[in-house]
């Protein structure tokens, strides 16, 4: 648990917006309780800003009715809820076996050289982040990654400068 949540007295819960609190409400209607709509409440609150600041993680807690350390469990079990604010462009990158077999981790050295990032570091102008995945599920297509809900396969060096150039024009 970070050391912001630790001491959640000093964090002020921010408000959660209208349309984060009926998209809330809708899930709870398929939810049993309260407590299973928690990662369901996290992606919404990441869908509209981006990332679960420590902030938003207190005002879901407390607008589900649930314990903040619960919340924070599921925040940090799940490396697609975002705690840090990340790029524009999130770059999934599958590090499996089918994909290192494949090359990956040339490929991750070439990321690094021309975007400046390496595995849960943004790049300065704010454009990428990079995240490690286990898997993907196309290891016939090995190397891969998404950007953003985009999957990308058969990479090479050259793929992934335009792929780079695409999204930094978006």
């Amino acid at each position: 648990m970070s050391k912001n949540v630790i001491a959640s007295s000093a964090v002020r819960a921010r408000k959660l917006s209208a349309d984060e609190i009926a998209e809330i409400e809708h899930e709870m209607k398929l939810y049993p309780d309260k407590r299973a709509v928690g990662l369901e409440a996290l992606k919404i609150v990441q869908k509209h800003q981006g990332w679960v600041s420590d902030e938003s993680l207190l005002a879901i807690a407390k607008y589900l009715n649930i314990p903040i350390a619960d919340l924070e469990g599921v925040a940090t079990f799940f490396n697609l809820v975002y705690r840090h604010p990340v790029g524009k462009n999130v770059i999934l990158f599958c590090n499996s076996v089918s994909c290192w077999i494949m090359g990956c981790d040339g490929l991750r050295e070439h990321i690094k050289k021309e975007v400046g990032i390496d595995f849960g570091e943004t790049s300065e102008d704010d454009e990428f982040t990079m995240i490690p995945v286990p898997c993907l599920g196309d290891c016939d297509r090995a190397p891969v990654m998404m950007v953003g809900s985009d999957l990308h396969r058969n990479l090479t060096s050259e793929k992934i400068d335009q792929i780079i150039s695409r999204y930094r024009n978006k």
